[in-house]
């Protein structure tokens, strides 16, 4: 660890040593918390769809129809990317059972494409079940996101001693998580906080854990790191 490092190591408990009435969130609060990010993530392009439009119908701007049309054809890519992204993501709602490695990693370049942060994808041609896909889905974008000013986001998978371990390692002079982010990554109730930033990390959490693996959350300066380690079925 370099000198001076913030380091922040935790590994979260099975849900199997957890009893259901003592999750700090599940069912319709969940449903309630995932529902208002989904939201949050559309309006945005959903918004900018509509930008579009309305230059289209403005007559005194018609000089800005090409710029108009980028704008809905470049919104509306980003809708139909959110939208692949999160039936995978938090939600069943696929007759997929098995996802590949380049499935998933076309999911997530969908949205994380033109940023900051490059994004080397070590995942090869694994495949993976609906609740594996889920959980690696997760880990990728938060890596990603660990890097708001840019570095070098790594994903890798690897099968040791009856686990499928998830390897995501951000580096960067900015990379970080935020507290909210590390309360959901801990399985904990947020207290003070925005929502929108804890409940992704919340879900990895769950997720991990509903397969009953755990998740392992080190941050120090300049990198950030998430393992999650799930059992194969034998």
């Amino acid at each position: 660890m370099p000198p001076n490092a913030v380091s922040d190591l935790t590994s979260s408990p099975s849900i199997a040593d957890l009893p259901v009435a003592s999750l700090p969130v599940d069912g319709a609060e969940l449903a309630a918390f995932i529902a208002a990010k989904l939201c949050h993530d559309f309006i945005s392009p959903a918004g900018a769809v509509m930008s579009g439009l309305d230059l289209l119908d403005d007559p005194s701007a018609q000089d800005m129809r090409d710029d108009a049309l980028g704008l809905i054809r470049q919104s509306a890519a980003k809708m139909v990317a959110l939208v692949h992204f999160a039936r995978v993501a938090f939600g069943a709602a696929t007759s997929s059972e098995q996802f590949s490695g380049a499935e998933l990693h076309g999911l997530l370049t969908g949205l994380t494409d033109g940023g900051r942060a490059t994004l080397d994808w070590r995942v090869g041609e694994e495949t993976f079940t609906k609740l594996q896909a889920r959980a690696l889905l997760n880990l990728a974008y938060l890596t990603v996101g660990a890097l708001p000013m840019g570095g070098a986001a790594t994903v890798a998978v690897r099968r040791e001693g009856g686990q499928l371990i998830l390897i995501g390692s951000a580096e960067g002079a900015r990379a970080r998580l935020k507290a909210e982010a590390l309360t959901g990554l801990k399985g904990e109730r947020l207290t003070e906080g925005l929502a929108g930033q804890w409940i992704q990390p919340y879900w990895l959490w769950l997720t991990a854990c509903d397969a009953g693996g755990r998740l392992e959350t080190t941050v120090e300066d300049g990198r950030v790191a998430l393992i999650a380690r799930l059992p194969l079925a034998d």
